[in-house]
């Protein structure tokens, strides 16, 4: 998995974070090759947060990006990030069976 951060200089916390939720995707591990992290800090209205953006990177070399996810606190958007991911991901591979079924 490659982490990138975006306007400010991350954290252990957050790569820690960031491979504990990768480990949730390893049942899925036949569609996925590789993970593609940015964690960006950015300004609103209401103050700071972190806005996440996860790419699947597939065994064909097709980019599967997920929803950005925002939060105040930059763990939480990572884990928001992943939970799509893991929602994603289990769709395809009940597509996968499907189709491999018939």
């Amino acid at each position: 998995m490659q982490i990138v951060y975006l306007g400010f200089p991350g954290s252990a916390r957050i790569e820690a974070e960031a491979g504990i939720q990768l480990l949730r995707l390893m049942r899925y591990a036949r569609l996925v090759s590789a993970c593609h992290l940015a964690v960006e800090a950015l300004h609103g209205p209401n103050g700071p947060y972190y806005d996440a953006r996860l790419d699947i990177v597939t065994p064909e070399r097709g980019l599967v990006p997920m929803p950005h996810c925002s939060d105040r606190d930059p763990e939480a958007a990572v884990r928001a990030a992943f939970d799509y991911a893991e929602r994603e991901l289990g769709h395809r591979g009940s597509e996968i069976a499907r189709t491999t079924a018939q």
